[in-house]
């Protein structure tokens, strides 16, 4: 923050920051078009690729929207994740000073006065605690530039309070995309903020030449560098059955640990024959049936005896049935994950194909992938050199 942006927000917040802010360490400031564009991956894979370029590299999200209780504390998710990957050696508490609770809007309009200042003063300390003795700090913000601004807080402010530079993250495409960071880019150079590049991503990959090109014409028409173009990768979308058991809000029949990170790469009804049914089972298949389809998993249960190892990666028993005792007595000797709940198939399968996945602690085989992804198709050099 420059001498002059500090004044301005003294006089704009009496009381803000007492201490001095950090105005030497560069900063990024990472924000997106809309939600689930990718943000978090790109914020993780330049933290890494930054790494490794030997640069001793910070990391904060000012405003947690997704909060999660860890240790006493509301926490953000992003920051209990990069932290467990990373080890910054920062309190998580620290990485992500404000949490919004279902309550917090409510409370701040009735007082803001009181509020703001608080709120303003816990960002900057936590960028300032961040930041010390790093070479760069990657802030990450949450969602498109006008998130927060119902609290005074929006993306666009913050990285006009911390003196950050901003890089944009969007979906793949060439018209909605651009027309989305055009909106984002206003939003922030309004607030005085400095947008030094976009990064398209999830793109499919044999469209990554033609995105590249156009999406790189249409960018510049806005003075908006394209710094990179995301292919969209499959193992990226995958999750894994614990995953998907927290989101249909099912429950453990048998859980075999060694098989509870397997990535579920397909999923099937059980609506064959137990003659059919072989066909279809291979590792990574996720099969889902009524708990009363006992020749489907006898059948399951037959093929994985006889090639000695799990034919499956998980069977989800719906509409509230169990098999007999003696069926799930022989399911229990298999290393095959099962989980029941109340829903139907269809209904199950369409919660899952609808799941948005997000990156978590135990999703250490993705880290190098997204590492990868960062460094191999954004121009690092050309982006630290904006900064």
């Amino acid at each position: 923050m420059s001498a002059l942006t500090k004044k301005r927000f003294a006089e704009e917040v009496p009381g803000l920051l007492e201490a001095p802010l950090n105005n030497s360490t560069r900063r990024l400031f990472v924000a997106a078009t809309r939600m689930n564009d990718g943000k978090t991956t790109v914020s993780l894979g330049l933290f890494g690729a930054l790494r490794s370029m030997g640069l001793n590299v910070g990391y904060i999200k000012p405003v947690a929207q997704r909060i999660i209780e860890l240790e006493g504390e509301q926490v953000d998710e992003d920051s209990r994740l990069l932290n467990a990957i990373y080890d910054v050696k920062l309190p998580v508490a620290a990485m992500s000073p404000v949490a919004i609770d279902p309550t917090f809007t409510r409370r701040y309009l009735d007082t803001p006065d009181e509020l703001r200042p608080q709120v303003l003063d816990r960002i900057c300390r936590a960028f300032d605690r961040a930041a010390f003795q790093r070479d760069i700090v990657i802030i990450e913000g949450s969602g498109h530039a006008g998130v927060g601004s119902v609290f005074d807080c929006s993306n666009a402010s913050n990285a006009r309070m911390l003196g950050a530079k901003v890089l944009l993250v969007a979906s793949g495409g060439i018209g909605k995309p651009v027309d989305e960071l055009a909106m984002n880019k206003a939003l922030f150079e309004k607030m005085g903020v400095e947008c030094v590049g976009a990064v398209l991503n999830k793109v499919l990959p044999e469209k990554l030449e033609f995105i590249r090109e156009y999406g790189e014409r249409g960018l510049a028409r806005l003075g908006l560098p394209l710094l990179g173009v995301l292919p969209m990768l499959p193992k990226l979308a995958q999750s894994n059955l614990s995953q998907i058991v927290e989101e249909i809000e099912g429950h453990w029949i048998h859980r075999p640990e060694p098989m509870l990170s397997e990535r579920i790469t397909r999923v099937i009804i059980g609506a064959m024959s137990d003659r059919s049914i072989v066909d279809y089972l291979s590792p990574g298949t996720l099969v889902i049936m009524p708990g009363d389809r006992e020749d489907l998993l006898f059948a399951i249960i037959a093929a994985s005896g006889i090639s000695g190892h799990p034919v499956v990666s998980g069977i989800i028993l719906t509409n509230n049935m169990r098999p007999s005792s003696r069926i799930l007595e022989m399911l229990r000797h298999t290393a095959i994950p099962v989980v029941g709940t109340d829903a139907e198939s269809f209904a199950v399968t369409t919660k899952i194909n609808n799941m948005t996945v997000k990156t978590q602690p135990g999703d250490r085989d993705k880290i190098p992938v997204i590492e990868s992804l960062i460094h191999d198709h954004v121009d690092l050099r050309a982006l630290l050199e904006s900064l």
